[in-house]
């Protein structure tokens, strides 16, 4: 094991997701160092249009180096922290490091929550990262490969058949993009034209998108509904097989694409540092994002449970612009005088597919173009780098004026290696 390094300007920020490096960019010239796997941040909010071919999927993403040009990253994962002796053990590539700090985030983010359910696992296509909105992207498209060369309609149809399990943001914004991904590629398959695609929401909650208002969350069903959505609330994946799903109100649906987006949990690794946690296994902090029990740590974002004096009795939300706050909160309690984090939230955004989407700004809803046009807007806005910006808006404006890219990524990374042929 090599000897103790410190981190840099005494801080270390573990993870770099939203709410790390945020952190790490507004400490500015204070320094950090930060622990992360990628040298990237994702940029959650666009991996719907990544997967669809809106967007470009390395746009969907901001480098670490260039977002926080002040901060030491060093590429590996956290594997034991000691708060006595103050350092994180940290496995890399070319071992393992104890990194000493006199500040310690703690921002690892949340994982995706999968139920034991039979044959999910084995079969289903998750969505959380980059690399799934890739592999998602590759699949529909390898579906309607299937589809037109299907020996019989039956296998058609089950080729073109979508399910996708979890209406909330993810699951409702993923379907939109995709639905329009295949409604554009199936111009370049003479054998599919005319075919119909059958697409499936499912959710055990009473209604979709219960994140915000009723009247919105019912604009967006019935805007789904009227693209032909079949949308089941209040029903539960029982089992899924290689080419079929089973749901709790007993119908089979033959498919050979179901998309797990039923929320996320905590990431494990939490109850490998010993903090304190809840029921739900979000480290339990106080108003200014200390964790409990202890002088020098601090903890924000998805695996946190972050109080928030603006809404008492209530913490935070999983979501981007409440990690951006208290990434602001936080940056400033390292800074000076530790204040509560108070955030009263701006309202909620999303998309619905091509030129539809639904926000809800301070009370005022806003739905169809308009709604779509703000959630854009919004995203821009929130995105780091004006490099950044830039690409991103040349991608939108790109996709005004020509029609999706089909091709597959599926080979993009893997050669194939020196053979002689």
């Amino acid at each position: 094991m090599a000897s103790r390094g410190e981190a840099k300007g005494g801080t270390l920020i573990v993870g770099g997701g939203f709410a790390g490096a945020y952190v790490a960019r507004l400490l500015r010239k204070g320094g950090a160092t930060i622990v992360s796997p990628e040298n990237f941040m994702l940029f959650t909010p666009l991996l719907p249009e990544a997967a669809s071919g809106t967007l470009e999927p390395r746009h969907a993403v901001v480098p670490l180096r260039l977002m926080c040009p002040h901060a030491d990253l060093l590429l590996g994962r956290a594997t034991e922290l000691d708060t006595k002796r103050r350092f994180v053990r940290v496995e890399t590539e070319d071992g393992v490091f104890p990194i000493g700090y006199t500040q310690l985030v703690v921002a690892v983010g949340a994982v995706s929550r999968v139920l034991p359910i039979p044959g999910l696992s084995d079969h289903g296509l998750g969505f959380k990262d980059l690399a799934d909105a890739i592999h998602l992207r590759n699949h529909v498209l390898r579906r309607l490969e299937a589809a037109a060369a299907a020996a019989n309609e039956t296998h058609r149809r089950r080729e073109l058949t979508f399910v996708f399990i979890g209406a909330g943001y993810a699951g409702v914004e993923a379907l939109g993009e995709l639905a329009d991904l295949v409604r554009d590629a199936l111009r370049h398959y003479p054998t599919l034209r005319g075919e119909p695609t059958r697409w499936v929401l499912v959710d055990a909650a009473p209604k979709i998108l219960p994140e915000i208002p009723t009247r919105l969350g019912d604009y967006a069903a019935a805007q789904l509904t009227r693209r032909g959505v079949e949308i089941k609330v209040e029903t539960k994946l029982d089992l899924l097989e290689p080419h079929a799903a089973t749901l709790s109100n007993g119908e089979r649906i033959l498919t050979s694409t179901l998309v797990w987006t039923a929320g996320n949990r905590p990431s494990p690794v939490l109850r490998d540092f010993g903090l304190p946690l809840d029921e739900r296994g979000r480290v339990r902090v106080d108003g200014t994002l200390l964790v409990e029990g202890h002088d020098a740590v601090w903890a924000l974002g998805d695996g946190a449970r972050v109080p928030n004096e603006a809404t008492p009795g209530t913490p935070d939300p999983p979501t981007s612009q409440h990690a951006l706050r208290q990434a602001r909160r936080l940056a400033k309690n390292l800074q000076g005088t530790p204040r509560p984090y108070r955030y009263r939230t701006l309202g909620q955004v999303a998309t619905l597919g091509r030129y539809k989407g639904i926000a809800d700004l301070m009370g005022l809803p806003v739905r169809g173009f308009l709604g779509w046009f703000v959630t854009r807007t919004y995203h821009l806005y929130q995105l780091p780098l004006f490099s950044r910006k830039l690409r991103v808006v040349a991608d939108w404006t790109v996709s005004l004026f020509f029609r999706r890219d089909i091709a597959e990524l599926g080979l993009l990374g893997h050669p194939r290696g020196l053979r002689d042929e």
